[in-house]
């Protein structure tokens, strides 16, 4: 299971045991997009190969708000 705790300059992940950090540049370049429109969804699939998406995705904007 992944874990994802968005902040206003990046994302704390948890991906298989591993925690790390992603750069709030380093997904708006992985994605093209500004941060705060960047999906929940979005960012889990740049940190697993095939995530099991359910729900509505969420803008990262409307999460740390």
């Amino acid at each position: 299971m992944t874990t994802l705790s968005f902040e206003d300059d990046g994302v704390d992940v948890v991906y298989e045991g591993t925690e790390f950090w992603m750069e709030k540049d380093l997904i708006e370049q992985a994605t093209q997009k500004d941060y705060q429109n960047v999906t929940d969804h979005e960012v889990l699939q740049l940190v697993e190969p095939n995530p099991a998406l359910s729900g509505e995705p969420r803008r990262i904007g409307d999460i740390v708000d």
